[in-house]
């Protein structure tokens, strides 16, 4: 086998020459394979010649297969002797005429060739999270919400009270579908239901009875009732408050390892400020990333981004099963309204920017010399265990050279990161508040089907 190489743009063209002996072989051991599967009169299966089958099945019945082996040979040959072709898709063969033997072009989309430019002293503004006392006390206010419970009262009803009535709604005298229960529970102020309903709650007391005068919005759900009158006559059975507990030591035994309220208040501070800083890393460093994506000049093949948006359907799809019981992928796009397509369209450019920066950090790496230590791979092997919740000793002994290989690699990642964290610049310019304002919730929810799904289109985008 011969070849010869042509270098173009984004590919190398290899023309392979099979001699007539070769190209034989390959048939020959095509025959062998697959003989067994062929009948011909008067012989048992796998007994007749090559050449009898030929003639009864057509010359070319072992040509498929043949050259499946010898492209498959010859191609990792000619890999094998040239490292500095680096495929990124499958190649596009075609043949060639050829009098003798066999012919044949391969086009190979390979890794494009970088250049970089400034990568280093990148001014970056740094972002820092605060966490303030009145956070804090937020925090352990929130765990006494957890631990709180609910007591009956004997007082007239208030917002925020919950309270358990009775109802009957009537239409101009005429009770409607829907509109009559008994037991009900009901958060005063929680706008559960139609306008004016709670807030003439206000001020009963346990036991009383009284009609509530109602209008039913202009855009109800029902038509029937839509911007209608309506008389409820309601009936108290009781009223329950929220009773939290005293934030003494006793309370911080019961929802914490630590025995009194300062050390448990210190525990939250500390853990309030590591989760504070994480994120602050985290979001420095993504910045860091996307300067050094604007540093990065290559024309990127769309067979890796398109790689790469698979990998990223594969994630959401893997997310949204875990977080959400077991939630198809197909339902995920059903409910917001959205299609494979549509995800691909819309993280298209991510998918790039992501193709781009992984093409930057392997060229600093080779610029830079950069290599990944038997230290650097055992403290990644130790940092995958601790993400698995595993034993790093353990987990070593487990590790085969496949499993090595990609450790090794993404310790080499960690520390191109490091360098690059070491060799550029963030000036704090802002600091922000260490929690997020949590997101307003709507009174009346939809189905839980589409709640799941809308919950997991705002993590995904969070990720962003």
């Amino acid at each position: 086998m011969n070849y010869e190489k042509e270098a173009q743009k984004g590919a190398v063209k290899v023309t392979f020459t099979v001699t007539d002996e070769e190209w034989n072989d390959e048939l020959n051991g095509s025959y062998n394979r697959n003989k067994n599967k062929y009948t011909v009169p008067g012989f048992r299966k796998g007994h007749a010649s090559r050449k009898m089958i030929e003639n009864m099945y057509g010359a070319g019945v072992f040509f498929d297969d043949a050259f499946d082996a010898c492209f498959k040979r010859v191609y990792t040959e000619m890999l094998s002797k040239e490292p500095e072709i680096y495929p990124v898709d499958d190649p596009q063969v075609d043949f060639v005429p050829s009098d003798k033997g066999l012919k044949f072009t391969a086009v190979i989309t390979v890794k494009p060739e970088v250049t970089l430019g400034q990568y280093k002293g990148i001014k970056i503004p740094k972002v820092e999270y605060n966490v303030t006392e009145t956070e804090i006390d937020a925090e352990i206010d929130r765990a006494r919400e957890r631990a709180s419970r609910e007591v009956e009262v004997d007082r007239p009803v208030e917002k925020g009270d919950k309270v358990n009535l009775d109802y009957s709604g009537s239409v101009d005298g005429v009770k409607f579908d829907g509109g009559t229960a008994e037991g009900q529970e009901l958060t005063i102020g929680s706008g559960s239901f139609i306008p004016g309903f709670e807030d003439q709650m206000i001020g009963m007391k346990k036991g009383e009875e009284k009609d509530l005068q109602v209008e039913f919005p202009a855009e109800y759900h029902s038509k029937d009732l839509a911007g209608k009158k309506a008389v409820f006559h309601v009936k108290v059975n009781e009223i329950r408050v929220k009773e939290l507990p005293e934030l003494n030591d006793e309370f911080a035994k019961s929802v914490s390892e630590f025995d009194n309220v300062a050390d448990y208040r210190k525990s939250i501070s500390e853990r309030m400020r590591k989760s504070a800083a994480e994120r602050a890393d985290r979001e420095n460093e993504n910045a860091l990333m996307e300067e050094i994506v604007k540093c990065v000049s290559c024309d990127v093949p769309d067979c890796m981004v398109n790689d790469e948006l698979e990998y990223m359907l594969r994630d959401l799809e893997y997310r949204i099963s875990h977080m959400y019981g077991g939630m198809k992928i197909e339902d995920y796009f059903k409910y917001t309204g959205t299609s494979r397509e549509d995800f691909r369209k819309a993280r298209r450019e991510q998918a790039l920017n992501t193709v781009k920066l992984r093409l930057g950090l392997e060229a600093i790496i080779k610029a830079e010399n950069i290599e990944a230590t038997a230290d650097d791979v055992k403290e990644q092997i130790r940092i995958t265990a601790e993400g698995a919740g595993k034993n790093a000793e353990e987990f070593e002994k487990t590790v085969g050279e496949r499993e090595r290989a990609y450790l090794k690699s993404d310790a080499l990642m960690r520390k191109v990161v490091e360098f690059l964290k070491t060799n550029n610049v963030f000036e704090v310019v802002k600091e922000k508040p260490a929690k997020k304002p949590a997101a307003k919730s709507s009174a009346k929810s939809g189905s839980s089907k589409t709640a799941t799904a809308k919950a997991a289109v705002a993590k995904e985008e969070d990720k962003q």
